[in-house]
């Protein structure tokens, strides 16, 4: 068994958003070793780093450095709706800070255990990711209690040869742009986004005041790329874009959800083939998601269907974790 202690003359303190530039970079390294490229965007270190209601930087999240200064590691927490699950980040600089990662974790589940008592939960579940070339990681995670669940895998395809120009769509299925300006059209997206989710298990619904906070909170929002898809006149399907890649020219699809009595109609493909084409448009040289591979409306392969193929894939271990 390692030891969950930090080695002598490591330090700790909670990150701030001056810490930004230094936790990307090491973010970053760690990305590059695990899976070749960097993936993880300055707005997702922002909105980690800025927390919610129900997450603080300066109490649920971590930064271990070296003796000589340099940063090694950085845990965080997240839990989206205040709920009894959790999701512990930990990543450490793949040249010198292996040494942290059983230390960062270990303090990441006693605050754990902490809020569970502070929220009134008896119990929480707690949930981790790794790439499963990250072998130390994942002996500290089996050694900490956590167990393998699932696996999600990163997708991609080129753009090279996709026209520009919109393709056609099957009869009966239109797709238009959301309207940013009318709270109503919001509402809608964000309506048909919460009911087609609900059927996932993993699923941790934002009421429409917390989704909106986290839209008017991102730094940049490419609102033509934010689709919503009718069929038969009825509202039906939505694609939401992201900005999470646009340092690597690449389209990313943040979430495609179809309401469950407007799925196997072509809506999804509809609304991935125009993503595709308002990416080319802007010269976008690749488009990119995330994929639970045990997502029960079998997402991968319609993703397979359009061109996409996977990355890399990335798995989920759990725990339960008792109130302190």
């Amino acid at each position: 068994m390692r030891s969950v202690s930090f080695p002598a003359g490591w330090t700790t303190r909670p990150p701030t958003l001056d810490d930004l530039t230094e936790i990307l970079a090491l973010v970053h390294a760690s990305d590059v070793a695990a899976v070749g490229q960097a993936d993880f965007s300055p707005d997702d270190l922002r909105d980690a780093l800025a927390g919610s209601p129900y997450v603080t930087a300066e109490r649920d999240s971590l930064l271990a450095y070296a003796p000589d200064g340099s940063l090694a590691g950085w845990a965080y927490l997240e839990n989206e709706n205040g709920g009894d699950r959790e999701f512990v980040e930990v990543y450490t600089h793949p040249e010198f800070g292996l040494p942290a990662q059983a230390p960062l974790l270990a303090r990441t589940l006693a605050r754990v255990a902490e809020r569970a008592r502070e929220r009134g939960h008896p119990a929480v579940t707690v949930r981790a990711g790794a790439i499963p070339t990250e072998k130390p990681y994942i002996a500290v995670l089996r050694e900490a209690g956590f167990a393998f669940v699932k696996r999600y895998a990163r997708m991609q395809r080129s753009l090279e040869g996709v026209p520009a120009t919109p393709p056609p769509t099957p009869d009966g299925i239109t797709i238009r742009p959301v309207d940013p300006g009318d709270e109503a059209d919001l509402r809608l997206f964000h309506g048909i986004l919460d009911a087609a989710f609900r059927d996932t298990p993993d699923y941790q619904p934002r009421t429409y005041e917390r989704w909106r906070e986290w839209v008017d909170g991102q730094e940049s929002v490419a609102w033509d790329e934010w689709l919503v898809a009718a069929d038969g006149g009825t509202p039906a399907g939505i694609l939401q874009s992201s900005n999470h890649s646009l340092v690597d020219n690449e389209g990313w699809v943040k979430m495609l959800a179809v309401a469950r009595e407007h799925r196997r109609r072509g809506v999804g493909e509809a609304l991935l083939r125009r993503a595709f084409a308002l990416y080319a448009a802007k010269g976008r040289t690749k488009v990119g998601l995330g994929v639970d591979l045990e997502n029960p409306t079998e997402a991968a392969r319609l993703y397979h269907a359009v061109g996409m193929t996977a990355v890399y894939e990335a798995d989920v271990y759990e725990r339960t974790v008792t109130a302190a």
